[in-house]
């Protein structure tokens, strides 16, 4: 694992993150699937480190909905059900929408500030990334640029709690999809690619138009993903 070394409180923190980063990617990259079971020596073992940090970052992972704990004898992958995709949509359009609401009063601070346009031309960009690796069917490679994207975007509003929970929804659903979206042999023109549309309708403080965005895309992914979950 890279980056370990200095002092042992910290030491032990960023293993911890290191490893729950890790075990992230695997899921979300089908390395890891719905309901495989493990165990906290397999993962020491794996990684080559102790149990310590390894329990810690799989309760971690526990607390953010994407394992569950065994019994004692270890932790499987979380599996996501079509229902629990409905609900992470609604909450995600929840928060989102306040979002956008906010721009109505102001709530996107400073917006002609020119920091806060170079923050948005540097979301927009990562949306341009993701928008390529959607349009291309690589699956990998959007995930980790729309993850990034709603990231920057959502820190764009000042609240931090806000930005961390609609973080989660975001990896939560990913991980719900990825299981069925892996089994695609070719993704191209299946995945959203409409990040730049997005960014382009708040720079203009348009929620509505912001809203209508979303909603169609929530209405994409919920199909696709009801057609890929009935075969």
């Amino acid at each position: 694992m890279p980056g370990i070394g200095g002092n042992g409180a910290v030491t032990r923190s960023t293993l911890r993150q290191q490893i729950a980063d890790a075990l992230r990617d695997e899921v979300l990259a089908g390395r890891l699937r719905p309901g495989q079971a493990f165990t906290v020596k397999e993962i020491a073992e794996q990684y080559g480190v102790s149990a310590t940090p390894v329990r810690e970052a799989l309760v971690d992972l526990s607390a953010q909905g994407l394992l569950e704990a065994d019994q004692h004898r270890g932790f499987r992958v979380h599996e996501y059900s079509l229902a629990d995709y409905r609900g992470m949509i609604e909450a995600r359009s929840l928060v989102t929408d306040g979002m956008f609401q906010s721009l109505l009063r102001g709530g996107m601070a400073q917006a002609d500030d020119p920091r806060t346009v170079a923050a948005l031309v540097g979301v927009r960009r990562r949306g341009e990334e993701a928008q390529r690796a959607a349009t291309a069917g690589d699956l990998n490679i959007l995930i980790g640029y729309d993850l990034r994207f709603w990231r920057e975007l959502s820190a764009l509003f000042g609240n931090l709690y806000l930005a961390d929970f609609l973080h989660r929804l975001r990896v939560q659903s990913w991980v719900c999809t990825v299981q069925h979206l892996r089994r695609v042999e070719d993704l191209k023109g299946h995945l959203w690619a409409g990040h730049t549309e997005l960014v382009d309708a708040l720079a203009r403080r348009d929620p509505d138009g912001a809203h209508a965005i979303i909603a169609a895309y929530n209405e994409h992914s919920l199909a696709l993903l009801e057609r890929l979950a009935a075969g």
